[in-house]
């Protein structure tokens, strides 16, 4: 029985600075923007404890009637405003009940230095399954939800720059 870990990154440019982009992602405020913006495609997420930053709690429920995890609970375990990284660990639902033992996401928003008023949105699901027998629950894994908040947030910014 070995253990088994992975990543699943997607890069998402924006044509907004990253200062400008870090202040949707950071804290609190992409949920209120997932919240406002793509309920319907996400779900909903809600602060059960903590103000956004490092030891933060989050609960986020899919969408009614769309299949999958259902809900998850995340603890932010990294807020750095000065790297513009936020990385959130799941405590409760999400793939853990399938039999993954860690289930994290971390998004960077990092500059394009070929352009001053670019940025990349990177987002990215780190996995471990303790059984390899288990190997198959990979192919459950999606980065598409990731993919979705990055180009929503990323229009929604050009869009409110553009007023």
């Amino acid at each position: 029985m070995g253990v088994i870990r992975g990543e699943i990154c997607h890069e998402a440019p924006v044509e907004a600075p990253a200062s400008v982009v870090w202040e949707s992602y950071r804290g609190l405020e992409l949920g209120r923007l997932i919240n406002e913006l793509m309920p319907h495609l996400i779900g909903t997420v809600e602060a059960v404890e903590g103000d956004g930053s490092a030891g933060t709690v989050l609960k986020i429920t899919s969408p009614p009637g769309s299949p999958g995890i259902g809900y998850m609970k995340e603890v932010f375990r990294i807020m750095d405003d000065e790297k513009r990284v936020k990385e959130s660990d799941t405590l409760e639902g999400g793939y853990l009940p399938l039999g993954f033992h860690r289930y994290t996401v971390c998004f960077e928003v990092i500059d394009d230095d070929s352009k001053p008023d670019r940025s990349v949105i990177r987002s990215t699901i780190m996995y471990e399954i303790k059984d390899d027998s288990k190997a198959h629950l990979i192919s459950l894994l999606s980065i598409k939800p990731l993919t979705t908040i990055a180009q929503v947030i990323g229009d929604h910014i050009i869009k409110n720059r553009n007023r």
